[in-house]
């Protein structure tokens, strides 16, 4: 099984209210999730690897397309001091608002677009989750976790086990 560390980007809880539902979803199907609030967080987030198979990001978008304001001073780090994160597998859960037209879910395609720079190894492909759709984010994406570790994580850390 998978251990997990989904890093939390939010202004308003939706994000916060999303992980703490893939962390059900993923603990009932016997992987270890650990939520992290992006809060006061730097690159060294992804220094100590050593009980983390992959990472989630799960975050809004705020203002013109930014990270929420609780994921600053990370996203910054990571600009700033350009880690080496070739040995970091991640997925991205990004939350927007399609009415916003080109800023829809640039808070986790920033996040996606700079880990990538950092040779990061993304698994699958970015969940958008439109909150003009009618739909639950945390719905869609409890429906979504699963998939995404058996089709995509799971194969891509394989051979990293510890």
């Amino acid at each position: 099984m998978a251990e997990i560390q989904i890093l939390v980007g939010t202004m308003t809880g939706t994000a916060e209210a999303v992980a703490k539902d893939i962390q059900e979803v993923l603990g009932k199907s016997g992987h270890q999730a650990e939520i992290v609030l992006m809060d006061g967080r730097d690159a060294s987030v992804f220094a100590n690897r050593a009980n983390t198979d992959a990472y989630l990001i799960c975050t809004s978008t705020y203002g013109s397309g930014d990270v929420p304001d609780n994921a600053q001073c990370l996203f910054q780090s990571l600009e700033t001091s350009r880690p080496d994160l070739s040995g970091v597998v991640y997925g991205v859960i990004a939350l927007g608002d399609r009415t916003y037209g080109q800023t829809f879910c640039q808070g986790g395609l920033r996040f996606d677009k700079l880990l990538t720079e950092l040779h990061a190894r993304r698994a699958g492909e970015v969940l958008l989750h439109d909150a003009s759709a009618g739909t639950m984010a945390e719905d869609v994406a409890s429906e979504w976790v699963l998939p995404w570790m058996e089709q995509h994580l799971l194969p891509h850390i394989a051979g990293t086990l510890r």
